[in-house]
This record gives C-alpha cells, sequence and structure tokens, in this order.
C-alpha cells in the first residue's frame, strides 16, 4: 500500500483528492493537513464525506511514502524550503511548472509519461493548460504550428478555488459570464514550455482569452490555427498521438461539458475548417485539470495501471 499524506486538504482540489483516494485500492490516506480546519471532522468541510473517520491535522507525518500538495499558489515552494521533505511529492499548485532549478517534473502524462515513471517530484499541470495542451500537442509533436494560436476558454466557478471573492459568489456568478485576464494568464508560460518540448523554437503568439463560466465545473477550450491538413489527416494524427493514452478521447461529433464533468477524461473535436484546424478540448477542471491527473501521476510513479482508481465514463444527466 502507498502511505500518503494531503497537505492543504480543505479546499476544491484537496477534497477531490479526498475522494478519489478514499476508494483506490492500494492507498491508505494517513493525514489531511489543513492550517485553518485543524482538529475538524473531514465532513465538517466536505460534508460528503461521511464514512471518512479522519480529522484535519495542524502537523505535517513523515511517515508516508508520498504528499500530495494542494495549497494555493507560492505556498508549495515556501513548505518545501521549510520541511524539506525526503518523501514523493505530487505538488497541484503553479510553483514547480516552469523549468528552472528545482528537480520536479512535470506532470503531464501524454507528454512526460516515460519521466513521470521514474520522478520523485512532479509539478501537476494547470487546468487550462491541460486542456490547451492536450488541443495542441499532435499539431507541435508533427511540426504543424506555423501560425498564430487563438484560444477561447471557458471554466466553472470551482476553477477560481473555495475562498469567496467578488467574482465567485453566487448572486455575482449566477446568470452571468465574464473576460479576465486577456493574452496575460499564468498559464501560458507552461503551454508554450510544453509545444516546445516537441516543436523546437516554437515561438508564436497564443492569443488566449479565459472566460468565467456561470457553472460549478467543467473547462470548454476551442483553439484555432491555420493547418493545410485534410479531415481525414487531423483525425489520424490526434488518434495516432494519443493512441496509448487511455484518458484522451478524440470524436466525431461535436462534444458538450456533461461528456467529461466528474470524469478524468479528455474529449478533443478537430475539425478542418478552409485552411484552419478548429480542436475543442474539454476536461472538468477539478479531476484531469487537478487532483484527477495528480493520482494519475501517482499511478504512474508506482507502477500501477494508469487508470487505477480513476473514472472514464461520465453520467451524462
Amino acid at each position: 500500500m502507498i502511505n500518503i499524506g494531503i497537505v492543504g486538504g480543505a479546499g476544491y482540489t484537496g477534497g477531490e483528492l479526498i475522494r478519489i483516494l478514499q476508494h483506490h485500492p492500494d492507498v491508505d490516506i494517513d493525514f489531511v493537513q489543513s492550517t485553518s480546519q485543524e482538529g475538524k471532522r473531514l465532513c465538517d468541510v466536505h460534508p460528503d464525506l461521511l464514512d471518512l473517520d479522519l480529522r484535519f491535522s495542524g502537523q505535517v507525518s513523515s511517515n508516508i511514502d508520498l504528499l500530495f500538495l494542494c495549497t494555493g499558489h507560492g505556498r508549495a515552494r515556501s513548505f518545501m524550503e521549510q520541511h524539506q521533505p525526503e518523501e514523493k511529492i505530487i505538488d497541484l499548485s503553479h510553483d514547480f511548472r516552469l523549468l528552472g532549478d528545482h528537480s520536479f517534473v512535470y506532470g503531464l502524462p501524454e507528454l512526460n509519461k516515460e519521466a513521470i515513471k521514474t520522478a520523485d517530484r512532479i509539478a501537476n499541470p494547470g487546468c487550462f493548460a491541460t486542456a490547451i495542451q492536450l488541443a495542441l500537442l499532435p499539431l507541435a509533436q508533427e511540426h504543424c504550428l506555423a501560425d498564430d494560436v487563438h484560444i477561447t476558454a471557458i471554466t466553472g466557478s470551482t476553477g477560481a478555488g473555495q475562498k469567496p471573492s467578488a467574482t465567485t459568489h453566487f448572486s455575482w456568478r449566477n446568470n452571468n459570464v465574464s473576460v479576465y485576464k486577456a493574452f496575460a494568464h499564468q498559464h501560458l508560460g507552461e503551454i508554450g514550455q510544453s509545444l516546445r518540448q516537441l516543436q523546437s523554437g516554437f515561438e508564436l503568439p497564443l492569443n488566449f482569452v479565459p472566460v468565467r463560466g456561470n457553472f460549478s465545473r467543467g473547462i470548454l477550450a476551442s483553439v484555432y490555427t491555420k493547418c493545410d491538413w485534410t479531415q481525414q489527416q487531423a483525425e489520424e494524427a490526434y488518434k495516432a498521438y494519443y493512441q496509448d493514452h487511455p484518458f484522451v478521447f478524440i470524436t466525431d461529433q461535436n462534444p458538450d461539458l456533461k461528456q467529461v464533468v466528474n470524469t478524468n477524461r479528455c474529449v478533443i473535436y478537430p475539425q478542418v475548417h478552409d485552411g484552419k484546424l478548429h480542436l475543442i478540448s474539454m476536461i472538468d477542471n477539478l479531476l484531469k485539470g487537478a487532483s484527477g491527473q495528480a493520482v494519475q501521476n501517482m499511478n504512474l510513479m508506482y507502477d500501477l495501471p494508469e487508470t487505477r482508481g480513476l473514472i472514464l465514463k461520465s453520467i451524462a444527466f
């Protein structure tokens, strides 16, 4: 069994991680840490976890094999500097995603599966970054990113985290849509980094306009760029790239978010239009975009089936 700990377990990603891991056949949860919720039962914060007899700890135990960091951005780096943990790490924050002076492997399995298998420290990708990269990796693989990339992606309110803000409370978010961080979103760095891993020298603009949606979870990314492929070439390239990646599905039907919400799957719909390739890429931001992908990475690190403990099929209605 893999003995695991979770730091920052009171938020949305922490809650999702607990829900997955409590039913994972190869995992024991040793502790769930939260400074703000110390001493409370997990079900006091995550009401659906009634069957899990654990309380939030204020301390971090060293009697574990793997530590998940579900802290806010900036706090994971501080935690690592303060505690210098020796166990395996999967960090769900932004802190170690960009290449630099650290030992973390970027944890997008559809790009770095072999490196993840032998890694001790994983930087889990961002949610927007996951959906957008999965849309573009086959193009980069074939060195066919030859023009500006245009991206509009809409995300559910859970993408903003659990802490309330002016743009997340119900009376503002309900029946409302808005743009934020246009052309300046923090996930652009990791997207460009991954594309250059496959297509060296790629420096063309990624024109990304993020949108806040009036729903709880899920991301739909609409991506297009100039491309001289035929429809058949596009479908063959995408199916070939993802043939060994069990969570990515290439469809020939216009998809909707209900196909991916509450699953760890990504659905991609490639369509050629007059010299442009249009891609719809959809994920659940809390699962394939965060906690589900973290468990997928854990499975790879411990030589378990990649799909162990994770959901592939959604409930349509």
